[in-house]
């Protein structure tokens, strides 16, 4: 029978695995460990490098609290008392403009009755998505694949879906564009009659197990490149509108602050540096211009496995 410890565990491996491949991928920032304590339940670490020879901030954090059911749940879920929350969430800022910011969050909720410790509702949900500065055809489509053939060996419908929302759930709505490119995004997911609840931790695990070759690879492709200061200029405002998303549209960080979450972990996923510039428009035909195209909803058209 799946455990919250075992979830728990795997999602602390996880973290594990990947703090450990992407100091290797950067060769010169070390990852910073700070371990928390939750004043209801539980706590988490948050590991944290800081000006890499291609990571100028980046976050992995991992978490398992517990406690009296927050209000901001109770409309989510089946009545319950008491909850588990556990998971691994992943932003990535880098000092180049050509290297993209990624997010991953892989999470996992229990909600139990406080008097019996029966479990009365539990669900997976997660995602992984970028956001380049300069988007580029072959990356994009590298990543779409990457993650279509991960879904596809779980269930053919996965892929479709799980991008669709991940295309409407980041978008900045007062901007009328995604944050990024996209990926796969998806929440709710609950055992059903199709799906046993290890077969859903089975494609979560899968999930959490392609940030490092999908996202090493794109790193790789474009860590040597060179770039002007116009370009430069063109990353800390894409910043900006990471920025506007998570602080105004994100569930996770809204969640956070209404749970008595931690700061520091909440909004370690907001930028080191970010720009503001007054009703810019990028030039005709710019790098700038030609990037906007990729911040709508778009067919990759990817190959079926």
């Amino acid at each position: 029978m799946l455990t919250i410890d075992t979830i728990s565990s795997w999602f602390k491996e996880l973290q594990n695995n990947i703090t450990e491949s992407l100091s290797e991928l950067d060769g010169l920032g070390k990852f910073e460990s700070d371990i928390w304590q939750r004043a209801e339940g539980g706590g988490g670490d948050t590991r944290i490098i800081l000006n890499g020879d291609v990571f100028e901030k980046g976050g992995v954090n991992f978490s398992h609290v517990h406690g009296k059911l927050p209000e901001v749940l109770k409309s989510e879920t089946r009545s319950a008392d008491f909850f588990h929350a556990t998971g691994v969430s992943i932003v990535i800022h880098t000092n180049h403009p050509m290297v993209p910011i990624i997010h991953m969050n892989v999470r996992y909720f229990e909600m139990r009755d406080e008097e019996n410790g029966e479990i009365v509702d539990a669900w997976f949900g997660g995602g992984i998505d970028l956001s380049p500065a300069y988007p580029n055809e072959e990356d994009v489509k590298f990543f779409h694949q990457y993650l279509k053939n991960v879904c596809d060996a779980h269930d053919k419908a996965f892929y479709p879906k799980f991008k669709k929302w991940c295309d409407e759930y980041f978008t900045i709505v007062h901007r009328n564009q995604m944050r990024g490119i996209g990926g796969v995004f998806f929440d709710h997911l609950r055992e059903t009659e199709e799906k046993t609840i290890e077969e859903i931790f089975a494609f979560v695990q899968d999930i959490g197990n392609a940030f490092v070759p999908a996202y090493s690879e794109i790193v790789q492709r474009n860590r040597s490149k060179s770039f002007t200061e116009t370009n430069k200029k063109w990353q800390l405002m894409r910043r900006g509108y990471y920025t506007e998303f998570n602080l105004v549209y994100d569930r996770g960080t809204h969640f956070g602050l209404k749970s008595n979450g931690r700061i520091e972990s909440i909004l370690m996923s907001l930028p080191p540096q970010a720009e503001w510039v007054y009703n810019f428009i990028p030039k005709e035909n710019s790098e700038e211009y030609k990037a906007l195209a990729y911040f709508q909803p778009t067919d990759w058209k990817l190959e079926n496995l």
